[in-house]
């Protein structure tokens, strides 16, 4: 499966801030917020569901997997994503295991599947 997506009881902003906390336990941290929702408005184009994108970012996993490739860092930072649908806010991430495998690089993989380990636990720990 391309993503993991978990359900959550927490509002948007409760979902970040959980998210945030929860991300530094693990030693990263958020590089940039982009409230889509808003951009679009701002734009003057009609977007009203709550979505919002988490750039995050290990500085420590980063260079352990440039340094085996750097054709990694097409896929880097990693993103997360905090987002109402129907009224249910829901916390997801593309797996960086799904899109490691287009490098095809055994050692790679393994810090992708530890990597995405912890960034599920993160958002496990979120929801």
């Amino acid at each position: 499966m391309f993503d993991y997506t978990v359900e959550t009881d927490k509002s948007i902003t409760e979902a970040i801030a959980s998210l945030e906390a929860n991300l530094k336990e693990e030693k990263f941290g958020v590089l940039w917020q982009f409230d889509i929702k808003d951009k679009l408005n701002e734009k003057g184009l009609d977007f009203e569901n709550e979505y919002v994108v988490l750039e995050v970012c290990n500085p420590h996993e980063a260079q352990r997997v440039l340094n085996e490739n750097l054709l990694v860092g097409y896929f880097l930072p990693c993103k997360m994503v905090v987002y109402n649908d129907n009224g249910t806010t829901k916390i997801g991430m593309p797996r960086p295991t799904a899109l490691i495998n287009l490098v095809n690089n055994d050692e790679i993989i393994k810090l992708a599947k530890d990597i995405e380990d912890r960034l599920v636990n993160v958002i496990n720990e979120s929801k």
